[in-house]
């Protein structure tokens, strides 16, 4: 059962996700959509505050955003005036059947009731159409992100989603892996701001979240590769999962 609390708390947070969360890198996103034309209409799932949806959009696709989040969908009008953000879910898309050439998702797919989510998916999208999964994860190898992971109860990484996310229902076939390289620059005050549009953040209790803080203060002033600097190179790993449509 998909946490609701968790997944429709960002709103409260909109302008600052938009702000610090990372964008993704073009070589992922052509990946995601190798073989279709300029002109094929993609459904941006879970679109947030339009973060990929703008990134389509410049690629030239014809985008429809699904968002729940009212909070999300304001902010989405006010930073992405070339696009729309339609009110509704992955499980319940207010899009007709074959509507779409690729249905994309960045960062929203663990927020999918998956038994309901894919059919629902599968519907939306056109026979031979793409479905495309993207996350921008924190590369865990380098040692100063796998405490910050650890402070900010961060838990995806990329060996946890190849093991979890096998298949994508009877309606597609079987998914194809792709990862590209990728890095946001942020100074110390932008980095606790990322960490602040995170929903474990954003739920917590006002107690927790000054011991969050003072966690990550303290391991900016503490570790060797971090203190002083004004600014910080935060290395990504991101993550394209790829299936087509039977």
């Amino acid at each position: 059962m998909v946490d609701s609390t968790h997944a429709l708390s960002f709103g409260t947070a909109a302008a600052e996700y938009d702000r610090f969360r990372p964008r993704y890198p073009e070589a992922a996103l052509r990946w995601a959509l190798a073989g279709l034309a300029p002109s094929a209409r993609i459904v941006d799932l879970g679109a947030g505050t339009g973060i990929l949806t703008r990134s389509l959009l410049a690629l030239g696709h014809p985008v429809d955003a699904v968002e729940p989040d009212p909070g999300m969908r304001a902010r989405f009008a006010a930073t992405t005036p070339d696009g729309t953000a339609l009110a509704g879910t992955a499980e319940a898309m207010p899009l007709p059947d074959g509507h779409a050439d690729a249905v994309l998702a960045g960062q929203a797919y663990h927020w999918f009731d998956r038994e309901r989510a894919h059919p629902e998916i599968a519907r939306v999208l056109r026979p031979g159409g793409t479905l495309a999964l993207v996350w921008n994860l924190r590369d865990d190898r380098t040692p100063w992100v796998t405490e910050l992971s650890r402070i900010a109860e961060i838990g995806d990484t990329v060996d946890n989603l190849l093991a979890s996310v096998t298949d994508v229902g009877p309606r597609f076939a079987a998914p194809e892996w792709a990862e590209f390289p990728h890095a946001t620059v942020l100074t110390p005050d932008e980095l606790l701001g990322m960490v602040h549009t995170r929903s474990h953040y954003l739920t917590a209790t006002p107690e927790r979240r000054r011991q969050v803080d003072r966690e990550l203060r303290d391991l900016l002033r503490s570790h060797p590769d971090l203190a002083g600097r004004e600014t910080l190179v935060l290395p990504y790993r991101t993550l394209v999962l790829r299936a087509r449509r039977h």
